[in-house]
């Protein structure tokens, strides 16, 4: 049932030094944003080396020939993507920009005396030149490939992509903010969706008769709308709301989410599957992406965790007969459907739970099987019509992109950069301090002998719905990580990054943890069972342990150094939450302390301000102060609590930057900084 592979590098992967730099690490060249224009026959994608991304196309036999078709030069900190082939192929449109702050301000660490808001533009293949639309975002071209339909300022415009001099135009104005355009099959209407706060609704806009309507309205959300291939139907998955539960509580259950389905004609909505009781009865909206997909025969594909896995199904709305499309212990974390509608491509751990690998199904048969195996990672499938590509990292080098041809994994271009030193971690189970299990990743130090004792790195991901890999990882907040991780090996440490519980990877009851986040943190747990399995081998210095991590690993980095410092000697804190009742207003505006007393009270007694009395170990903070994940009021507080008790730290600010850092430069000095204040206290001795 698997296909396997042989990874072909061809001369196509130029090698650094065995003892790269931290710059050299985070430097080399990061593929994302993959896409196939409507022939199969060109592909194109995003490539950032050094903070200077830049789009490139790929074309010929095998995507052999490649070129770069923009030229924005320099780490200006300005992000780009979100790009979409039009139906001829002819254009590429994407936006490069920032995102705002609460305030409208768009992101700018670079300080740059431009507007760096996001804009729209289209790149003509045959003049070689990018046209500016108009700002705004999430742009889809119509079918025609004549308009491009857009979000600019929470209302729909739509541009022209045939009449440069044609200005761009807002369709209607209505309340609320809205987002998940799609256009009909025949381009005479708009499906999206209208965020109204506690719900929200399906919209449909009539462009001939320039009419508005709500289908289905209800106090529950509706969102996901998807045409049927004909135009005479559109789905959408309908959930209640969940105001009265805050993020960063295990949420296993709901009341049951479900598939609706419109008749254009009539205006009649049905519901036409509703999930189970139990497990699979919440909508988990973070993977995959693609909520529903329309197959052949009135097939709906569907993603669903009723055995406790994220997995795909495919609904006949005729029969109401369910299928399972993915079984097996792993997750589903991406799909896309094959032009033909023949068959899905999906990127999954099932098999492999510490790296992703490409599955495909038959839908004629409805069975899957494996593609890919072996030591790389695999993910963002699209079929083309030389096979499927992907984008593609190992332990030795970040993403690239891809082609499965003959069985082989063949890398496109030549930009890869490979680091001959890196190794692949060992996967380890430990036993946190309340006896649940989980899983961690080892590197061991160049030259590791085991009478020696080594000092420890060991790094906390954010999220917490993240999984680190054995690989780079396909985010390239954490490919960065993975890299930092390699360095301290090179540089004489052992390097555990640990999977706590609330994480992605292991399935729905581990990421929906009990007593996790604000309810317990019971997550420490973990961690701290890492601390005691670390001081338990022979071949680790106890005295010389260290933590860091960013975000939700920052929050787990302030928890051990403040309720272990006799474990912990030294930690890295980068954008960490420290009292999650000044946190959760971020994630949920209606959160108000005064109002849920009990849940204050038990978030902060989940947070580690309410530990900072055995805080000793020195600590660096790191944050930028345009943070839109973590206040950076959270690092301003606990700076005056870290003096008021007499614990040393030190700080790297970076003004005008936000969670992911957009600079470059600030990646670099972020991480030159952790690595010289860990090895700077519990180094070489």
């Amino acid at each position: 049932m698997r296909t396997l592979f042989v990874l072909l590098l061809q001369g196509v992967i130029g090698l650094l030094p065995a003892q790269p730099s931290i710059l050299d690490l985070l430097s080399g060249p990061y593929a994302s944003d993959l896409i196939v224009n409507e022939d199969g026959r060109t592909i194109a994608w995003v490539d950032n080396a050094a903070g200077e991304s830049n789009i490139f196309f790929g074309s010929g036999e095998g995507f052999n020939t490649v070129r770069q078709i923009t030229n924005y030069q320099g780490d200006k900190g300005i992000a780009l993507g979100d790009l979409h082939f039009t139906p001829s192929g002819e254009h590429i449109v994407f936006v490069r920009g920032n995102t705002k702050n609460q305030k409208g301000e768009p992101a700018n660490p670079a300080l740059l005396q431009e507007n760096t808001e996001q804009v729209i533009y289209n790149y003509d293949m045959e003049k070689d030149e990018s046209i500016k639309i108009s700002s705004g975002t999430q742009p889809r071209i119509s079918r025609d490939g004549n308009l491009v339909a857009f979000i600019k300022d929470g209302q729909v415009w739509t541009a022209s992509l045939v009449d440069s001099l044609a200005n761009p135009s807002q369709l209607f104005e209505t309340r609320g903010s809205q987002s998940d355009i799609n256009w009909s099959p025949d381009d005479s209407l708009i499906a999206f969706v209208s965020n109204r706060g506690d719900h929200s609704y399906i919209g449909i806009y009539d462009l001939a008769e320039k009419k508005l309507t709500f289908k289905d309205p209800t106090v529950d959300r509706d969102f996901s709308p998807e045409w049927s291939k004909d135009g005479s139907q559109l789905a959408y998955i309908r959930r209640s709301n969940s105001k009265e539960i805050p993020p960063f509580t295990p949420q296993r259950t709901a009341h049951p989410w479900s598939i609706r389905l419109l008749d254009i004609d009539t205006g009649q909505a049905r519901t036409v599957w509703t999930a189970e009781e139990g497990l699979g009865s919440r909508f988990f909206g973070q993977f995959p992406v693609k909520a529903l997909e329309w197959a052949f025969n009135n097939h709906l594909i569907f993603p669903w965790e009723k055995k406790g896995w994220m997995h795909l199904y495919a609904l006949d709305i005729t029969s109401g007969e369910v299928k399972h499309l993915t079984p097996g212990n792993g997750i589903v974390e991406g799909y896309e459907m094959s032009v033909d509608l023949s068959k899905i491509y999906y990127t999954t751990n099932i098999g492999d739970n510490h790296r992703r690998h490409i599955g495909v199904i038959d839908l004629s048969t409805m069975e899957s099987k494996l593609l890919t195996i072996g030591e790389g990672s695999e993910y963002n499938p699209v079929p083309t019509s030389y096979g499927v590509a992907f984008l593609h990292t190992a332990a030795q080098y970040t993403s690239r992109p891809a082609i499965l041809a003959d069985s082989n994994i063949q890398l496109i271009g030549d930009r890869a950069i490979t680091f001959e030193n890196h190794k692949v971690p060992e996967v380890i189970e430990i036993t946190a301090t309340d006896g649940a299990s989980f899983y961690g990743t080892l590197l061991y130090p160049d030259n590791y002998d085991e009478n020696r004792t080594y000092p420890v790195a060991i790094f906390l991901h954010g999220g917490s719905r993240r999984q680190m890999l054995q690989t780079y990882h396909y985010s390239g907040y954490y490919s960065n990580a993975f890299a930092l991780q390699q360095y301290f090996a090179s540089q004489g440490y052992m390097a555990l990054t640990i999977n706590y519980r609330s994480g992605i990877g292991y399935g729905l009851e581990f990421r929906e943890a009990e007593n996790y986040g604000i309810t317990g943190a019971s997550e420490v747990y973990d961690l701290i069972g890492a601390g005691e399995y670390l001081t338990s081998r022979s071949d680790v210095d106890p005295e010389r342990i260290a933590l860091w991590g960013g975000s939700y690993g920052g929050y787990l980095t302030a928890h051990g150094l403040a309720r272990r410092s006799d474990l912990f000697a030294v930690g890295v804190d980068i954008h960490g939450v420290h009292n999650w009742n000044t946190e959760l207003p971020t994630f949920a505006p209606w959160y108000d302390v005064a109002h849920y007393p009990d849940v204050a009270a038990l978030a902060f007694q989940s947070s580690p301000e309410a530990y900072l009395d055995g805080w000793k170990s020195p600590v660096l903070l790191i944050h930028g102060d345009d943070d839109r994940n973590v206040p950076f009021s959270e690092t301003v507080v606990l700076s005056d609590q870290l003096r008021d008790r007499g614990v040393y730290f030190e700080q790297l600010i970076f003004p005008d930057e936000v969670h992911g850092f957009l600079l470059h430069d600030n990646w670099v000095r972020a991480y030159e900084a952790t690595f010289e204040f860990i090895d700077r206290h519990i180094g070489h001795q």
